[in-house]
């Protein structure tokens, strides 16, 4: 549509509209295909609910009544959408009002969307289910397990610097460490811990993170994979190059009497079957992997403080 301009020229009505569409396109795309992707997602997982509900309803019909009351309630708020884009409100802000309400209605089946899934507690009867197939696959001959469940857990919690340090210990053994305490005539009496648990098995692993090896023990210990023994290795050879370290002869230095203890750091029984089906080949001979003390009950129960 045209308008003739006080110059006898012609003008085209809304042009300006045009080039303002134009330059918002891009962005309305954008909107417009976020939406649609939440939306996409809202729907799928609402249909997984809905199926579970279904399913429910089925084998507790007492249920059926709530199941098609939500349905109204559902009805009603895409009957809402359609009102609302008549109205004149943006397609991509009525399509999130509607992905929200609908969430509100269906759920978790409880008509609130807000529950967070670890409040779903699992009843009593689904967990004794799952104990008495646990029983039963115990009592099946024909159960090739070998590995522990808990290991499929415990490579999802390690960190990389985490497996070399493993590594180290099932193919070197124990590690020594040591703890440096006041000494002296006062030490007889009552000595004092300067610098606990000082080693060399970061370096000794090549762990990419150096200052992080205390955190990775204790990492280790809080998983059942390593404990820390009172006793020293029977080898006096292995702590010559730990009390040589810089970290050692600081502490010894900070006071005017110090002493060290020496101590060392083992494979639990449970660590060393982890590292042998999780981190080593499996043509590596147990019988050549070096020795891992076994752990007291009255021994290493608390990780040396970094």
């Amino acid at each position: 549509m045209t308008d003739e301009s006080s110059d006898g020229g012609l003008e085209v009505r809304g042009s300006g509209r045009v080039e303002d569409l134009r330059e918002n396109l891009p962005g309305l795309v954008r909107i417009a295909a976020g939406s649609w992707l939440h939306t996409a997602e809202w729907g799928l997982v609402s249909s997984l609910r809905l199926g579970r509900r279904v399913v429910d309803v089925a084998t507790h019909p007492s249920k059926a009544g709530d199941l098609v009351g939500d349905a109204a309630k559902a009805a009603g708020v895409v009957g809402e959408l359609a009102r609302s884009v008549t109205r004149g409100v943006p397609l991509p802000k009525a399509l999130m009002d509607t992905a929200v309400s609908l969430g509100a209605v269906v759920g978790n089946g409880t008509g609130d969307a807000k529950t967070p899934r670890y409040q779903q507690v699992a009843p009593t009867a689904s967990l004794r289910q799952r104990g008495e197939d646990l029983l039963n696959r115990s009592r099946d001959v024909w159960n090739t397990d070998v590995a522990h469940p808990a290991y499929e857990r415990i490579l999802g919690e390690l960190a990389p610097d985490e497996a070399r340090i493993l590594v180290l210990l099932i193919r070197s053994g124990p590690q020594p460490s040591v703890d440096v305490r006041t000494g002296g005539p006062v030490g007889m009496v009552s000595s004092e811990l300067i610098a606990p648990g000082l080693n060399m098995i970061g370096p000794r692993a090549g762990v990419r993170y150096l200052d992080r090896v205390p955190a990775y023990l204790n990492n280790l210990f809080r998983l059942g994979l390593i404990w820390f023994s009172s006793e020293a290795l029977r080898d006096g050879l292995e702590y010559q190059v730990v009390e040589a370290q810089p970290d050692v002869l600081e502490a010894m230095h900070s006071v005017r009497f110090a002493r060290v203890v020496r101590r060392s750091i083992h494979l639990t029984s449970f660590g060393e079957d982890f590292c042998r089906i999780c981190l080593i080949d499996e043509q590596t001979v147990p019988e050549a992997l070096p020795a891992h003390a076994p752990r007291p009950d009255n021994d290493g129960d608390e990780a040396p403080t970094p």
